[in-house]
C-alpha cells in the first residue's frame, strides 16, 4: 500500500512538473471552437487517450518500468515520436522536473527524460503493476486536461468530472493493454490534435505553453 500510495503522490496533479502550464493543444481547439461543450471535450480526449499521447505514453512508461530497461533508447524513441516542437517541449520539461523531485525525494540519480520515461525509471522500484501504473498515469493524464476545459471552456465542474468518469473504464483497459504491448504497438493517428499543436506555436494569445 506505501508502495501505490507513493505513486498516487507522484501522479498528483500537486506534484510539481508544472502540469498546470502545459494544455497539450487544448487551449487551441477551444480557442477556434471545435471543443465548446462536454461532448466535444469528451470526443476530443477520448481520441488523445486511443490514438494520440496517451497510448504512446503508456507504453513507453510500461516498458520503461521493465528490469532491463533501456532508458536512454526509450526516451531516444520518445523524442523521435513527437509530432511538434511544442509536444516535444511539453514532454521534457515535464520529466525533467518529475525526475529531479523525485531524486531530490529519493536520494537516487535520475536523468531529466521525457516524462512517461523519467516515470517508468523512477517508479520501477515500487514494483507495481505495470497496467495499474499505466492507469493511474493515463488517469492522471485525463484528470489535467479535464482541469483546463474545466476552467477554460468553461465545463462546469460536474460536466468536467462527468466526462473524467465515463473515461474511467476506458483508461483501465487501455493500461491494460499498454502492459502487454511491444514497441511494435506505438502508433498515433490524433491529427487534428497534433495540427492544433502546431498551430498553437503561433497562436496571438496564449495562456498554457502548449
Amino acid at each position: 500500500m506505501t508502495a501505490l500510495l507513493t505513486l498516487v503522490q507522484w501522479l498528483s496533479p500537486a506534484f510539481p512538473t508544472g502540469a498546470f502550464a502545459y494544455s497539450h493543444g487544448l487551449e487551441r481547439v477551444i480557442a477556434t471552437g471545435h471543443v465548446s461543450d462536454a461532448d466535444s471535450f469528451e470526443a476530443w480526449l477520448r481520441n488523445i487517450l486511443h490514438h494520440g499521447a496517451g497510448w504512446q505514453d503508456a507504453v513507453l512508461l510500461t516498458h520503461a518500468l521493465a528490469e532491463d530497461a533501456d532508458h536512454d533508447a526509450l526516451d531516444a524513441l520518445a523524442r523521435a515520436l513527437a509530432p511538434s516542437a511544442e509536444r516535444l517541449q511539453e514532454s521534457a520539461e515535464q520529466g525533467a522536473a518529475f525526475a529531479r523531485m523525485v531524486a531530490g525525494l529519493t536520494g537516487r540519480t535520475l536523468n531529466p527524460r521525457m516524462l512517461p520515461v523519467a516515470i517508468g525509471e523512477a517508479v520501477a522500484p515500487l514494483s507495481l503493476p505495470p497496467g495499474q501504473v499505466a492507469q493511474l498515469y493515463l488517469q492522471t493524464f485525463a484528470s489535467n486536461l479535464c482541469i483546463i476545459a474545466t476552467r477554460h471552456v468553461p465545463l462546469g465542474q460536474t460536466d468536467g468530472q462527468r466526462v473524467l468518469s465515463r473515461l474511467l473504464p476506458e483508461i483501465e483497459v487501455l493500461g491494460t493493454w499498454a502492459a502487454v504491448a511491444s514497441l511494435d504497438d506505438l502508433g498515433s493517428c490524433a491529427l487534428a490534435a497534433d495540427l492544433a499543436a502546431f498551430q498553437h506555436e503561433t497562436q496571438d494569445v496564449r495562456i498554457f505553453r502548449t
